[in-house]
């Protein structure tokens, strides 16, 4: 068996543009022939930590095509070592002859997915006219979410807040160098997300960082954070106030600021407006009034992992040696 080539985080990088993979993975959730599996999701014991960590095991395929698996651990107390907190492994394999075709950094290929997946909601759900976008959060996808949403969105401005001032402004710094927009860090949240848009939310927060009164008319938010039943980014206000979209299903059941509310009675899952699927297949309408505050909450789909890694092969794969 000869040598499976790896795609690292720059050949990621080079061959996986925003705006094409926005493009592809609209495509991708409005085709039924793509079968993805319900994930594992196990929290096992780090006693070092005294938290959990997570595998994921993500599997998605093609049939006569492509089938791939994505393996995720997650460690919430990874920025103590100043490293992401998720690390994996992506396999692309050929459907036909079972196959390993490439390798993929999975940390890489995950924050570009992610952050295009919220950039196809906020095409739907956001005001056309946005001008000012708030990033919350300053870890690994923050950079990867404000290009992503800012190549479909015309802002003006860009604002970022984090409890670590030092690394928000690492990320202005960053953004300043990429992009043509106004960019400034910010440590008056609430004023904030008073003056934006679009704000997006990707934290390990267990605490609701976002309030809903602090929201105004014709705001869309964007929640990637999250990903465990006793985490959330938004409060119960906020959700009340709110038409509210979903990625998958999943994220019902996976994801506090969703699951605690439905669990309290404030939520019913009949008031979720409908998913990316519905969205991309045009089954249910996005926002339908300026003045509509609309949330899309994400918990990752193993579809749009199999959709850039397809991208990436067939750019790369069949003829250069990584």
């Amino acid at each position: 068996m000869k040598s499976i080539p790896l795609a690292d985080a720059r050949t990621i990088e080079k061959s996986l543009s925003f705006h094409q993979l926005i493009i592809g993975l609209k495509q991708a959730f409005a085709d039924a022939s793509i079968f993805t599996p319900e994930r594992h999701h196990h929290d096992y014991s780090n006693p070092l930590e005294a938290i959990d960590s997570t595998l994921l095991l993500m599997p998605s395929w093609i049939s006569g095509s492509h089938l791939g698996v994505k393996l995720v651990t997650i460690s919430p107390n990874n920025y103590k070592y100043n490293l992401p907190s998720v690390q994996g492994l992506y396999v692309l394999f050929d459907a036909i002859k079972g196959m390993p075709l490439l390798l993929l950094d999975a940390q890489e290929l995950t924050a570009r997915r992610t952050a295009a997946s919220s950039a196809l909601a906020s095409s739907f759900l956001s005001r056309g006219d946005s001008e000012t976008l708030l990033m919350i959060g300053t870890g690994k996808l923050a950079p990867y979410l404000i290009e992503a949403h800012a190549s479909i969105r015309a802002f003006k401005r860009i604002l970022i807040w984090g409890r670590n001032r030092q690394k928000a402004q690492a990320i202005c710094n960053r953004i300043n160098q990429k992009m043509d927009i106004t960019v400034n860090c910010i440590e008056d949240l609430e004023k904030g997300i008073k003056l934006a848009d679009v704000v997006s939310c990707a934290t390990l927060s267990v605490t609701p960082l976002i309030l809903g009164s602090w929201l105004k008319s014709g705001q869309h938010i964007d929640l990637v954070g999250a990903y465990k039943p006793d985490m959330r980014e938004a409060d119960n206000e906020l959700i009340l106030k709110s038409k509210i979209f979903v990625d998958t299903p999943m994220a019902l059941k996976e994801s506090g600021d969703l699951s605690i509310p439905l669990e309290e009675g404030v939520l019913d899952d009949k008031d979720i407006h409908g998913n990316l699927f519905q969205l991309c297949q045009k089954i249910r309408k996005g926002r339908e009034k300026n003045e509509e505050i609309t949330v899309f909450k994400s918990v990752g789909h193993a579809l749009e992992d199999l959709v850039a890694a397809k991208m990436i092969y067939h750019v790369y794969g069949e003829n250069v040696n990584f």
